[in-house]
């Protein structure tokens, strides 16, 4: 079975080259002109397993909204176009990641229902070229375009940059437990008969 997507995206604000392989090890290639986003979605494919490759070209000369966003966007289309039928997934996944003095609870259902409950406060506005309430917007972007019920709960954490690299590891590690396929699983692993 190859799980892998290729799309591509291009508007008035950004152009968007996008790959995934959902069965891969991690490798990737990541250039979305905002350095901490590259960093940050780094952490999703090493920690998933999945090979990520990502160009963006965006309207950083307004801000980064637009890029961050829609690549969300395209992110989450992968996922649905690599995970087809959701046959034989374990549907759910879930991560608790440390991160120095941070600590980051992430829990995701890929239901067929978009959903974000995020839980998690900066108390600086950027890092870099990067606006961390931006944070939100990407994980509610992926969720929304791949039918995923997602939750993000910062535990505890003072340092902003530790705190967004844990949201972003422990999403990659609970969307490759949730991925992950068993055999004891006839069909989708739902009482309706399918996931969407």
């Amino acid at each position: 079975m190859n799980r892998i997507a290729s799309i591509k995206r291009n508007t008035y604000e950004t152009r968007i080259k996008m790959s995934l392989d959902i069965d891969g090890s991690g490798v990737n290639d990541i250039n979305t002109g905002v350095g901490f986003f590259d960093h940050m979605l780094t952490h999703i494919s090493k920690h998933g397993f999945m090979d990520l490759n990502i160009d963006c070209e965006g309207d950083l000369d307004v801000d980064c909204h637009h890029t961050v966003e829609d690549v969300g966007i395209v992110l989450g289309k992968c996922f649905e176009e690599a995970l087809g039928d959701k046959v034989g997934i374990k549907r759910y996944g879930y991560a608790v990641v440390p991160m120095d003095e941070a600590l980051v609870l992430c829990s995701l259902d890929f239901s067929g229902r978009s959903y974000l409950n995020f839980d998690g406060k900066f108390t600086a506005p950027s890092i870099g070229l990067f606006d961390l309430e931006m944070v939100e917007e990407f994980f509610r972007a992926v969720a929304d375009n791949c039918g995923m019920t997602l939750h993000i709960k910062v535990l505890d954490g003072k340092n902003n940059h530790h705190i967004a690299e844990a949201m972003f590891k422990a999403f990659g590690k609970a969307v490759d437990m949730a991925v992950t396929i068993d055999d004891r699983i006839d069909g989708v692993l739902s009482t309706k008969g399918m996931l969407e």
